[in-house]
């Protein structure tokens, strides 16, 4: 069974600094894909960023570039993802999501629970 579990979200204050973390199981990790996604109230769902595990190929989407690294251990199934310089309008739930192959956009195969980010003063 495949098993996405997110840890670390929490509220922040603006410019401050979170880490996501994305634990994974059920699956060969290093065939897959894992992205985060996130979905604001009203909004539509937005992929942030992404990282093919079997190369370290990272992407990002241009409202974070700059501010926001994934990471993966693979030797312990996690993904990460440290977020620099929060703004209000990152505030969302932040979804670890997971695909075969390569990233997908903000349409991926299994997801996890998710995980709340606030940033407000």
């Amino acid at each position: 069974e495949v098993q996405l579990v997110e840890f670390g979200g929490g509220l922040v204050q603006p410019g401050g600094s979170l880490r996501l973390s994305c634990a994974a199981s059920g699956f060969s990790f290093n065939d897959y894909a894992i992205g985060w996604v996130r979905q604001a109230p009203g909004k539509e769902r937005e992929g942030v960023s992404c990282i093919i595990i079997g190369d370290g190929t990272p992407y990002y989407a241009a409202s974070v570039k700059d501010r926001f690294t994934i990471s993966s251990d693979n030797a312990n199934n996690t993904v990460y993802l440290k977020m620099n310089n929060l703004k209000p309008e990152d505030s969302a739930i932040y979804y670890c999501a997971a695909s075969e192959g390569w990233c997908r956009g903000s349409e991926y195969d299994y997801w996890g629970q998710g995980t709340q980010v606030t940033v407000s003063s």
